[in-house]
């Protein structure tokens, strides 16, 4: 197993990782967090409801107790974090739980498995959350 395979089976030994759904748009206390780049959201589309937060400012848009977090989210939220195919979204969604976000996980298979799933889309790609 290589060094990656480690690091991401650990990361989700402690996720309860969601399948896609459409409860997902329905429910109050969730936050769908797309961190695919703009040329794959711009491609692909992006899921309706969904928040556009570039990977590199994740951390600070979403801790908790940050001056530089986004409205709308506590530590109660459940964030489900979207990547392309849900690789790099389990490692951010393992950061996002040491933050305190004690409910964050992700989304199995990712924007594609959404995709694949027949679930609703929209055309990307939004203005991500700075």
């Amino acid at each position: 197993m290589s060094a990656i395979d480690t690091v991401l089976a650990e990361a989700r030994a402690d996720l309860d990782r969601v399948s896609p759904s459409a409860d997902l748009l329905d429910s109050p206390d969730t936050l769908i967090v797309d961190i695919r780049p703009a040329h794959n959201r711009e491609a692909d589309g992006e899921i309706p409801g969904s928040v556009v937060i570039e990977r590199i400012v994740l951390e600070w848009r979403l801790d908790p107790a940050g001056d530089h977090r986004i409205p709308g989210f506590d530590e109660n939220t459940r964030v489900v974090v979207m990547c392309n195919e849900g690789y790099s979204s389990s490692l951010a969604a393992r950061d996002l739980r040491a933050l305190g976000l004690h409910r964050a996980t992700d989304l199995i298979g990712g924007f594609r498995g959404w995709r694949s799933a027949g679930l609703p889309t929209r055309p990307g790609a939004s203005t991500p959350v700075t």
